[in-house]
């Protein structure tokens, strides 16, 4: 339980602005000061695959995870939810800052007045196609926590054409460095001299997976383009580097699965 005096009135509502990690956890109910301090002095609390230290400011709505696994961190009442489709062209990173100045998709967002956009997953530095932004921590935590099953569609350029046999492994599956893994979908969309186009879903997240499948019957990707991630598609007509915010009536339309209470938090 929370030590006392770690909380603030039921009615005072989350903090809001940059506040140090360990008061707003300790508000949310998370743990006591005292145990979030410990967890922050032992490196299991990270934002966006970074370690944070102690007296690290967050904005409310960042996604926080404890040990690599997500913590529901919901956003100041007062921020509207808001989404983007952004179809990332090649040869941009998904992180806020590069250390040696390469593009980056945050570039490309619109400003806002209130929090922060919050990438749904990532797409590598070669990958294309739909990267989801959301003001939204708790629904970016549900589209990528691996409970929600939500699929990942692509379609992907390799060099030769897959055997007969390494079609029914890939579905069936295939022993990969860090685990077991196969596609849901494998179809071939055909394609002219040593290149070949198929289509492909899985239900996981993790690295580089659908270039280390391809990879692991011998056969390199060499274009990788996202076309569905849940229930979001990317738009025919959207170029890369472009950005479509979904409008009030596409928010209210969602999946409720998406929200935590189930039902669509204050739309824009």
């Amino acid at each position: 339980m929370p030590e006392r005096g770690s909380r603030l009135p039921a009615d005072a509502g989350p903090p809001s602005g940059p506040i140090r990690i360990q008061k707003y956890l300790a508000h949310l109910g998370v743990g006591s000061r005292r145990e979030i301090e410990a967890w922050i002095r032992a490196g299991r609390l990270t934002r966006e695959g970074v370690v944070l230290a102690l007296g690290a400011r967050i904005e409310p709505g960042d996604p926080l995870c404890l040990d690599g696994r997500p913590l529901a961190t919901p956003p100041h009442p007062d921020i509207p939810l808001r989404i983007l489709l952004y179809h990332k062209p090649a040869g941009e990173l998904t992180t806020r800052k590069d250390p040696v100045g390469r593009p980056t998709v945050f570039e490309h967002l619109p400003r806002l007045r209130q929090g922060r956009w919050i990438a749904v997953g990532r797409l590598d530095y070669q990958s294309e196609g739909l990267l989801l932004f959301t003001t939204h921590g708790d629904l970016a935590r549900r589209l990528m926590h691996p409970s929600g099953g939500w699929i990942r569609e692509y379609r992907v350029r390799v060099r030769g054409r897959l055997a007969t046999v390494s079609e029914s492994d890939l579905r069936r599956g295939v022993d990969l460095e860090d685990g077991r893994a196969s596609f849901d979908e494998l179809e071939a969309l055909g394609g002219e001299g040593v290149n070949h186009w198929y289509r492909v879903v899985v239900q996981e997240g993790r690295n580089r997976l659908v270039r280390r499948l391809f990879e692991s019957r011998g056969h390199r990707v060499n274009r990788l383009i996202r076309v569905r991630y849940g229930p979001f598609v990317l738009p025919r007509n959207l170029r890369a580097g472009g950005v479509r915010e979904l409008g009030p009536d596409e928010l209210r339309g969602l999946d409720l699965r998406l929200f935590s209470n189930g039902r669509v938090p204050n739309p824009r």
